[in-house]
């Protein structure tokens, strides 16, 4: 089996034998991600694509407030049956992508505002992070807006088993690279469901060139 196929096995047992609120990642309302999304001025048309959303209730927030053209985009299809499920008839206004986001052929610019919360630090190796770089720079439009989250650097070293790593926000601008421009940053403490905290970082960032 491949590092690919492990890695994807790995995800589908996580929520194959957890519930969606009992991991450690898990928000009730992902707040901090919705506010900073409305922060970009993005139209309710203007696609959005949340990767690594699997079972995160930021799409239920997107809709709410309106947001007509968001994509889902997690590895594990039992992540995003699970938010297909909460979300009822409302899913069928949504476009889930089951893929790994270092592998997965999107349309080349196409997302108005890319949304990450926890995938980038997964990706330890630099060609994965190359690819995600390149996959990244083909599908958001000109201007367009990102926001990506991951642990800060007094944060957890592991997630799930798996190693990470850790980012200042200064770190994480620099691995996206000089295509864009740092609009705001700021870090939080998640409180996970077991009641431990986890110190995150979150950079908000717009394409220059």
């Amino acid at each position: 089996m491949s590092e690919k196929q492990q890695a994807k096995q790995h995800w589908e047992t996580v929520y194959a034998t957890k519930s969606t609120d009992a991991v450690s990642w898990f928000q009730p309302q992902a707040e901090t991600s919705l506010k900073l999304i409305q922060a970009t001025g993005a139209a309710p048309t203007d696609a959005v694509i949340d990767v690594g959303g699997g079972a995160s209730t930021l799409v239920d927030g997107l809709l709410a407030n309106g947001f007509a053209n968001v994509s889902v985009l997690d590895l594990s299809g039992a992540a995003l049956a699970a938010s297909r499920a909460r979300l009822g008839g409302l899913a069928a206004a949504v476009q889930w992508l089951e893929a790994d986001i270092t592998q997965v052929a999107l349309p080349a610019q196409r997302y108005a505002v890319w949304h990450d919360r926890a995938v980038f630090h997964f990706l330890v190796e630099e060609a994965d992070r190359a690819a995600y770089r390149k996959l990244l720079l083909n599908a958001l439009q000109p201007n367009g807006q990102v926001i990506i989250a991951t642990f800060a650097e007094n944060g957890p070293t592991q997630c799930s088993g798996l190693p990470i790593r850790r980012y200042r926000a200064e770190e994480l601008h620099a691995e996206l690279g000089e295509s864009f421009e740092l609009v705001d940053s700021h870090t939080e403490a998640h409180h996970t469901p077991s009641g431990a905290i986890q110190q995150f970082v979150y950079v908000h960032l717009r394409r220059v060139n």
